[in-house]
């Protein structure tokens, strides 16, 4: 929305002090000191105490090697331009027109064994794309003859560096694999070292026949294999028998893949690694998709010298199987997938897909210019500017946060809506939830839901009264008011009789026939069960019908609700991350923090994990919800609160227990929230970024339809 959030922790933004402390506190400051804030300030002191007992700053590890963090941040100091060959963008048979839902990606250094594995691929039962890598220096054409269910083929040439990996992330990075819901990883390596390993038994032969065997060998067991994904949500890569090997595999791409997973915030288990060695399986599209978060150019990988171990490819192949797991997907062997009956057919283009859930983010329409703001911010103000003006806390923060498909839109333009319906759909997204500002009976930031009614997009939508003051701090407290709420002017019961028009269009999102809207700050409404009942009356009057009404759950410092939803009049409560969601904090010297900053870094990783405990034991009455991410340093700057960790392998784990949470509800009543589709200056953006590019939304149409 326009605010930060409140310092809450766990479900009720418990105190740590007395009650005549907090009075007192409230007196002199106007505002209570909550366990939360009380941590923040506590934390800022032992920090600043520390650094001058020191002497010295926390700074990033030092090692020198072309994977670590510092070597990292180096080089991206300029632009990004060698994600992926430049001669990829204008190729001719790139984008495809119409992709198919199941991509092979290929990668040919030996063309004499191309013919082998497209034979093999004639197996394939569904249709399909090609997508070949080819690093042998000599030109490669694929004979689709025999190939009868593929759609599209493009040949890429590419250098010979970093084995089949880094083609694979090149691919990945020019957002190439962001269609597919499965695809199929094969190559043409010899691997002749394998016959003299004293722990891999066979030769290079005998282990490529192996994998061929496994992954496609007959259309009955590439059916069985498709079958599976579709049955099991959950299921993240299939490979080859004896080839998920464990820890006992590091060998030397241990510390490797630990300054990799950095990059995401995440740190490393070794003692929980299972991966796909030999980097051929059957995957779910968002484990290789998400990849596109590591930011890896050529300048990670070692030149090619023969290396067996040791290498960025080495280390990627098994964080196939560790960023799996982060985002709860299993590994596994042929033998061990279990057989399943489901139809072929949700892989047939332009076939509807089920849905598990009803995913609806929330969506900020900061982003064109207003008289209000003209006047508050200057002249042309919206949210980018804000956005722009970020700067990084520590180091590896990403700030500023950049649009990349979508570029730094306004708003007033038809096209862009456009293309935000037409992107959210193809993603699974069911619904946009508009944060809807209404003061007084006078509408601010309403243009675009305005021109979305007038207009003929099909696409859903509703309404969250964002009934909160405007404030020169943007968080919705009341010192330096811009403009706020008065229910003495224009009473609450009003609001509803301005929405009217958005309920009665046949495209407004609702719950068995009942319009859903929601309240943010329900107990700011005086008398709120009444003004609640009024609206029920007049849109049964208005011929609406039944409401489906929600409240916000935020905590009682934000008005949030005072009593039992039902006996508020609600049909129920849905969330709103981190409102009330765990707040864990990170020590400034863990991360390297700025002198400057005086906020709160905070732990997304712990945020999730305690969701996910929450989830087990969800109200029936309340409607959860996911949040991206949240960073608002774009607004706050050194007083920010950032949650460090987010990445789209946690964040589709955490979708999927919200899935699996809401999954014996009846259709209708699957709804999952998510925080946001666009707020931007709040880091909690699903649109594609330049860092992520499509990654959280992959992860979103991987969770929805399953």
């Amino acid at each position: 929305m326009t605010t930060s959030r409140s310092r809450q922790v766990g479900t009720a933004g418990r105190t740590l002090v007395t009650a005549p402390v907090k009075a007192a506190v409230k007196a002199l400051t106007g505002r209570e000191l909550t366990r939360a804030a009380l941590r923040g300030r506590v934390q800022r002191v032992r920090i600043a105490l520390g650094a001058r007992i020191a002497g010295t700053r926390p700074r990033v590890a030092e090692t020198g090697d072309v994977t670590s963090m510092s070597s990292w941040l180096r080089r991206r100091r300029g632009r990004q331009s060698n994600l992926f060959p430049d001669a990829w963008r204008v190729h001719e048979a790139l984008p495809f027109a119409e992709p198919s839902r199941v991509a092979v990606l290929m990668h040919v250094h030996f063309p004499e064994l191309v013919d082998e594995l497209v034979a093999q691929l004639a197996h394939v039962p569904v249709p399909f794309d090609l997508l070949v890598t080819n690093s042998s220096g000599q030109t490669v054409e694929v004979d689709a003859a025999a190939l009868d269910r593929l759609r599209n083929v493009a040949v890429l040439p590419c250098a010979n560096h970093g084995r089949d990996i880094l083609p694979t992330v090149s691919v990945v990075n020019a957002g190439l694999l962001d269609p597919y819901d499965l695809v199929l990883k094969v190559h043409t390596k010899r691997s002749s070292w394998r016959a003299g390993h004293a722990e891999l038994g066979g030769d290079g032969e005998a282990w490529k026949a192996s994998f061929l065997e496994a992954l496609l060998g007959s259309s009955e067991n590439v059916a069985q294999i498709l079958q599976a994904f579709a049955t099991d949500p959950d299921l993240g890569a299939v490979t080859a028998d004896g080839s998920v090997l464990g820890p006992d595999f590091w060998g030397g791409d241990e510390q490797i893949a630990r300054e990799l997973l950095q990059r995401l915030g995440l740190e490393l288990d070794r003692d929980a690694l299972r991966f796909p060695a030999g980097s051929m399986y059957w995957v779910r599209g968002i484990v290789l998709q998400g990849l596109r978060s590591l930011a890896m150019t050529p300048d990670d990988f070692a030149e090619e010298a023969g290396q067996v171990d040791g290498t960025a490819a080495h280390a990627v192949e098994r964080l196939v199987g560790v960023l799996s797991a982060e985002a709860g997907l299993a590994v596994l062997e042929r033998a061990d997938v279990p057989a399943a009956q489901a139809s072929l057919s949700r892989y047939e283009p332009g076939e509807p897909r089920p849905r598990r859930i009803r995913a609806v983010p929330f969506y900020l329409p900061q982003f064109h210019a207003t008289p209000e703001n003209d006047r508050w911010w200057g002249e042309g103000f919206t949210e980018w500017r804000n956005v722009t003006a970020a700067h990084p806390v520590f180091p590896g923060h990403d700030q500023p946060r950049l649009p990349s498909a979508l570029g730094f839109y306004d708003l007033r333009l038809d096209e862009v809506r456009e293309a935000q319906h037409e992107l959210a759909s193809a993603f699974g997204v069911e619904a946009f939830m508009y944060y809807y500002y209404w003061f007084a009976g006078r509408r601010l930031l309403s243009m675009p839901i305005e021109k979305l009614h007038a207009g003929s997009t099909p696409k859903q939508y509703c309404v969250m009264w964002a009934n909160e003051n405007w404030t020169r701090r943007w968080d919705g407290r009341s010192s330096d008011m811009l403009i706020g709420q008065d229910y003495d002017e224009v009473p609450a019961t009003l609001f509803i009789d301005d929405v009217m028009d958005f309920l009665k269009d046949e495209r407004y999102l609702r719950v068995d026939g009942r319009p859903v809207l929601s309240v943010y700050r329900i107990s700011q409404i005086p008398d709120y069960p009444a003004v609640l009942e009024h609206w029920r009356r007049r849109a049964r009057e208005e011929g609406v019908g039944e409401l489906f009404l929600l409240n916000v759950d935020v905590a009682r410092e934000f008005d949030g609700l005072d009593r039992d939803a039902a006996t508020a009049g609600l049909d129920g409560t849905h969330w709103f991350p981190p409102h009330n969601h765990r707040w864990d904090w990170i020590d400034y010297a863990d991360l390297g923090a700025e002198p400057e900053f005086a906020g709160n870094l905070l732990g997304y990783g712990a945020l999730v994990r305690d969701a996910e405990k929450r989830l087990t034991r969800l109200d029936a009455r309340t409607y959860p919800a996911v949040m991206v991410d949240f960073d608002n340093t774009a607004r706050r700057q050194w007083r920010a609160d950032i949650w460090y960790g987010s990445n789209p392998y946690t964040f589709r784990r955490w979708l999927s227990a919200t899935a699996q949470a809401v999954a014996d509800r009846p259709e209708q009543e699957r709804l999952v929230f998510v925080n946001a589709w666009n707020e931007w200056a709040e880091g909690t953006v699903l649109e594609p970024t330049a860092r992520h590019g499509y990654g959280y939304l992959c992860a979103v149409r991987d969770v929805v339809q399953g």
